[in-house]
């Protein structure tokens, strides 16, 4: 089965608005990778500031893969003008890694 990976994010309230923007203006970035299924980023309601960023993957060679290659060049890339990445929104990081033992859908799907 697939495997699954949660990258926590500690984002203060005043980051909040740029990490959620940084992630929409990368969106379809993940979507074309091999052995991709699934993204969601999740925002904290109550009682963390932790962002949950829930990934999805094949196996973990396909999840190796995007981090060595597309994900590794967003990340070492310039950003802004002049070629200064802009500061992290995050003020800590975690990956959490998981196995999909069993899973459930809604019938029909």
């Amino acid at each position: 089965m697939s495997i699954v990976k949660i990258n926590v994010l500690t984002v203060p309230a005043e980051q909040r608005e740029i990490l959620e923007q940084r992630f929409a203006s990368r969106a379809g970035a993940v979507e074309s990778s091999d052995g991709f299924e699934w993204f969601e980023l999740l925002r904290p309601i109550e009682g963390t500031e932790d962002y949950l960023v829930y990934t999805r993957w094949r196996d973990e060679e396909s999840f190796k893969a995007w981090m060595e290659g597309p994900m590794k060049s967003a990340h070492q890339g310039g950003g802004a003008a002049g070629g200064e990445r802009p500061k992290p929104a995050s003020s800590s990081a975690a990956v959490w890694s998981f196995e999909v033992v069993t899973q459930a859908a809604p019938k029909g799907q």
